[in-house]
C-alpha cells in the first residue's frame, strides 16, 4: 500500500487531558494519524473531545482513518453578522447544519475565514429571486463593505482530538491518498 501526502502535516502535543489540533481543510477521505511517545485515543470532528472510548492508536504506530470530503464553488456572498454564501445555480450544498467550513477567495482574501459553523441551508427555489442553494455561516463579515466580485471555494474543515492513556506524547496528522491494497 502506498500513501501520497496531501497538504501539510499537522501536529500537536497530547496528554491525559483531551487536546485538539488546529483546523484543517479536508482534501482527501483518509487521515494518517501517528502517536509518538504515548498511546492515544483519537476523535475526528468539528470541535472534538477525545475520550477513552474513542479509537486508540498505540505509541509509535500509525493508523489511517476515514473522513468525508465536501467542497463547493462560491459565486456570491452577503455580508452581515452571519454570512450568506451563494453556490452556482443548479448545484446543491454538500454541507449540513453543524458542519464547519473554511472559505478561500481567489481575488478578495479579506473575505477568507477559517472553521466556522454552517447555521442553515436554504435550497428552496425562487426565494427572493435566488435559484441556487445558499448557506448561512456563523462568521461576522459586517465590516466588509466591498461587494464580492470574485470566485472562491467553501470547504469542509475538521480537527483531531487526542487523549493519551498515560503521560505525554505528540500526534501527527497527515491527509493521504491511498493506492494498492488497504
Amino acid at each position: 500500500m502506498a500513501h501520497k501526502p496531501v497538504g501539510p502535516t499537522t501536529s500537536f502535543d497530547s496528554s491525559t487531558s483531551s487536546a485538539q489540533s488546529t483546523p484543517f481543510l479536508v482534501r482527501t477521505d483518509s487521515l494518517r494519524i501517528t502517536a509518538v511517545g504515548a498511546s492515544a485515543h483519537v476523535a475526528i470532528g468539528t470541535e472534538p473531545t477525545a475520550t477513552i472510548g474513542d479509537y486508540i492508536i498505540l505509541a509509535g504506530t500509525s493508523e489511517t482513518l476515514a473522513t468525508s470530503v465536501a467542497s463547493q464553488r462560491v459565486v456570491g456572498i452577503t455580508t452581515g453578522s452571519t454570512t450568506i454564501i451563494n453556490f452556482p445555480e443548479g448545484t446543491g450544498s454538500p454541507f449540513n447544519v453543524g458542519d464547519y467550513v473554511s472559505f478561500t477567495s481567489v481575488g478578495q482574501p479579506y473575505y477568507n475565514f477559517t472553521h466556522s459553523p454552517v447555521i442553515s441551508v436554504d435550497d428552496s427555489s425562487g426565494v427572493g429571486g435566488y435559484y441556487s442553494t445558499r448557506v448561512s455561516i456563523g462568521t461576522n463579515t459586517s465590516g466588509i463593505t466591498t461587494a464580492f466580485s470574485s470566485d472562491g471555494e467553501l470547504r469542509k474543515s475538521l480537527k483531531v482530538a487526542a487523549l493519551t492513556t498515560s503521560g505525554t506524547g505528540k500526534i501527527y496528522v497527515q491527509q493521504v491518498q491511498i493506492s494498492g491494497d488497504a
